[in-house]
């Protein structure tokens, strides 16, 4: 049974992400909001909202291992597999702006990330936690990074959408899809934590395990989805700034509300995994670098890194 809760709440979690991304896409291009605007800020919380859930009912339940570990695994995901399918499928292509401040600001979260859950290294704390003032720290990052986004926005007012609302636009209509969706998002996710957690005891599994790997990837599926779209219709700066967007949403959004919720406390294993993460997101700013594009073979390279990844997971466990 726990099986098929855990399934539906993946499910819950996609569509209700798309409902919600849908909706308040929808409301932004009736308030003449610029299409970058909404491309870094609504795409990109819309398809981290699964992660947001999953961490904060976690976090709200004392599953900190599940609410670190998805964050990280759902990042590592994105940064690999996620940008290598989506490379594979159509070479995607760099602004210039991701290079020089977008991927660095990543780079730059995860770093923050690193230090502030490595109290035993840094101050010989016998534990690792993420605390209440780290995670204020944490949403003061991203008021500096969502400031970066609206100026840019508004700088590029002009290439807002002009055109008139459809006749048969509704307020209500997409105010309505909107909070089905949030709403498909929380249920979704408190079955995903609720049954994850249950079959990870049941298999020996750690929760930080269960967290970096099957519920780290069912809430990274909207990502999946949405850069896969993208690259299939050739529109790659969505799928990469998509998956840029979403990344420091994961670290600085949840991980920030979730340790004010609760502090988090952190396993050895998981610091293990966040300088991989570093490592991970200095190699897609360097094949991004490489005529402003990553192709087919990096993607390739980026989606063995995944592979390789979840193997050395599974068997540290």
């Amino acid at each position: 049974m726990a099986y098929i809760l855990l399934l539906v709440g993946f499910v819950l979690l996609i569509k209700g992400a798309d409902y919600f991304v849908q909706g308040a896409s929808g409301i932004a291009r009736l308030l003449r909001v610029p299409p970058i605007l909404i491309g870094l800020t609504i795409v990109a919380f819309g398809t981290s909202s699964p992660e947001a859930t999953v961490s904060i009912i976690a976090a709200l339940e004392g599953s900190a291992g599940v609410a670190v570990g998805n964050v990280v695994g759902s990042n590592i995901f994105n940064i690999t597999l996620v940008v290598g399918v989506a490379a594979f499928l159509y070479p995607l292509k760099v602004q210039s702006d991701s290079i020089k401040k977008e991927i660095p600001f990543t780079l730059l979260a995860s770093v923050a990330l690193l230090i502030v859950m490595s109290d035993a290294a840094l101050q010989g704390f016998g534990a690792n936690v993420i605390t209440r003032a780290d995670g204020l720290l944490f949403l003061l990052f991203l008021s500096i990074f969502m400031y970066y986004v609206i100026e840019n926005g508004l700088k590029s007012r002009k290439d807002a959408v002009d055109s008139p609302a459809p006749a048969d636009f509704r307020w209500g209509k997409k105010i309505f899809i909107t909070l089905i969706g949030l709403a498909a998002i929380i249920v979704g996710g408190d079955f995903v934590v609720d049954n994850g957690t249950k079959i990870a005891y049941s298999l020996g599994m750690s929760e930080t395990l269960v967290g970096l790997t099957i519920i780290a990837v069912g809430t990274s599926l909207p990502e999946l989805v949405t850069s896969i779209t993208a690259a299939l219709k050739k529109e790659s700066e969505i799928a990469i700034g998509n998956i840029i967007g979403s990344n420091i949403f994961n670290i600085l959004f949840v991980l920030g509300v979730s340790s004010v919720i609760s502090p988090l406390t952190v396993s050895g294993e998981v610091v293990t995994d966040v300088v991989f993460m570093i490592i991970l997101t200095m190699v897609l700013l360097i094949f991004a670098r490489t005529g402003y594009k990553i192709g087919k073979l990096e993607g390739v390279v980026l989606a063995i890194a995944y592979v390789v990844y979840l193997v050395y997971i599974i068997m540290r466990n």
